[in-house]
C-alpha cells in the first residue's frame, strides 16, 4: 500500500512479494514404528527389541547407513480394549524409526521389507530435497523481484517515482492470510510433496520503498 497523510507528500510504499521454486525430490524421510502387546512387560520389551534389531538389519542390507536412521527409546503403556467394562489386553511396547533415504528407487522395497521384518506401522513418508537452502536462496531473490515490480506498478499508477529500499523483512509464508497464499504464491516455507512428484520451496518478503515526486 502507499502510505501518506492528508496535506503531506507521499513518503513511501509498502508491499509484499512472494515466489516459489519447484524441484524434483531426491530424498524421502520415512517414519515407521513397531508396536507389540504382550501379557507381561518383559515379554513386550523382548519382542519389540527383537523387531527393532530385524528392521535395523533390513535397512543396513539396503545400504542405509546407521547415521541416516534414528530410533526412539522403547516405550511401554498399558493396553485396554475400550468398552463397558474396559478389558485389560496387556502391555504395549512401541519403538519408532525415522529413516532418511536418498535412493528413492528403493523406497517401496525398503518399506515392504521393513514391514515384513516387524515394522507394523508406516506413519509418514515425506519427500524432500537435499539442497533446500539453495532453493530458499533462489526463492528469496525472486520474491524481492516480485515485491519491487509491485511497488513500481503502484508508484507509476500514483504518478510518483520509486525511491530506494528503506526496509525489508522476511515473512513466514504460513502466517500469510489464506487468500494471499492462494492467489499470491505464498505457502509453507518448507518443502511439500505435490501430485506432480515435485516439492515447492516458497519465500515471502515485505519491503518498504521511499517515493520521490516526479
Amino acid at each position: 500500500m502507499i502510505d501518506s497523510h492528508p496535506g503531506e507528500s507521499a513518503w513511501g510504499v509498502s508491499v509484499t512479494g512472494a515466489a516459489s521454486v519447484d524441484a524434483v525430490p531426491d530424498l524421502a524421510r520415512v517414519r515407521i514404528s513397531i508396536s507389540e502387546t504382550k501379557p507381561k512387560p518383559a515379554e513386550a520389551f523382548a519382542v519389540t527389541r527383537a523387531a527393532v534389531n530385524r528392521v535395523r538389519e533390513v535397512l543396513r542390507g539396503h545400504g542405509v547407513p546407521d547415521e541416516a536412521v534414528t530410533v526412539s527409546r522403547l516405550g511401554l503403556a498399558s493396553a485396554w480394549e475400550h468398552g463397558h467394562p474396559r478389558i485389560f489386553l496387556g502391555y504395549q511396547c512401541t519403538a519408532a524409526f525415522t529413516v532418511e533415504l536418498h535412493d528413492l528407487d528403493l523406497l517401496e522395497t525398503v518399506l515392504d521389507d521393513a514391514v515384513a521384518s516387524g515394522a507394523n506401522q508406516v506413519d509418514d513418508v515425506v519427500f524432500d530435497v537435499a539442497a533446500k537452502e539453495d532453493l530458499h536462496a533462489r526463492a528469496r531473490v525472486a520474491a524481492v523481484a516480485a515485491a519491487r515490480a509491485k511497488a513500481e506498478a503502484y508508484a507509476e499508477a500514483a504518478g510518483v517515482r520509486l525511491g530506494p529500499v528503506v526496509s525489508i523483512r522476511e515473512v513466514d509464508p504460513d502466517a500469510m492470510p489464506n487468500y494471499l497464499r492462494a492467489g499470491g504464491g505464498a505457502g509453507g516455507s518448507g518443502a511439500r510433496s505435490l501430485s506432480s512428484g515435485k516439492v515447492a520451496v516458497r519465500a515471502v518478503v515485505a519491503m518498504g520503498f521511499a517515493l520521490d515526486a516526479r
